[in-house]
């Protein structure tokens, strides 16, 4: 074989393994996103996918138990749609009422998830308001001072 082919073989190799190891090491790229009421509705289709769900928490239904390092706990959707989630972990900080928990698991019977991770983004209450009723001129002031170390 001339040293080229061999050089451009090696080069597809090293490639094509490149490539194996990236989609090996990334299985929730080839999961699947739905709404809870979507997955509520379609658990057994969707029961060897790797699926991404999000809701709200009901804090009431939480059950810790550190000995087992398990975590129980039920969501909600705006519609009122009800999911039980088990998740082997460690318990995030900032789990209360109100919180929006993003879910990535496999559902398992009727209305119960697996969650693999459990991730939580911050309750609307620290979100700002809609700026079609922000009015500049009322934070006039404010903009156009000087900070105290200026003066």
């Amino acid at each position: 074989m001339k040293k080229n082919t061999i050089v451009m073989l090696g080069g597809f190799i090293i490639a094509g393994a490149i490539v194996f190891l990236l989609m090996a090491a990334t299985p929730g790229s080839s999961g699947v996103e739905l709404t809870l009421k979507d997955l509520l509705a379609s658990q057994e289709q969707h029961k060897d996918d790797f699926v991404t769900v999000e809701g709200l928490l009901i804090e009431d239904s939480i059950k810790w138990n550190a000995d087992k390092i398990e975590l129980k706990f039920d969501v909600k959707d705006n519609e009122g749609n009800v999911m039980h989630v088990v998740h082997n972990g460690v318990r995030p900080d900032n789990f209360s009422e109100g919180v929006i928990t993003i879910l990535q698991g496999a559902p398992t019977g009727k209305n119960t998830f697996v969650a693999e991770t459990v991730k939580t983004r911050c309750p609307s209450k620290y979100e700002g308001e809609d700026m079609k009723n922000y009015d500049p001129e009322k934070h006039k002031d404010k903009l156009n001072k000087k900070p105290s170390s200026e003066e």
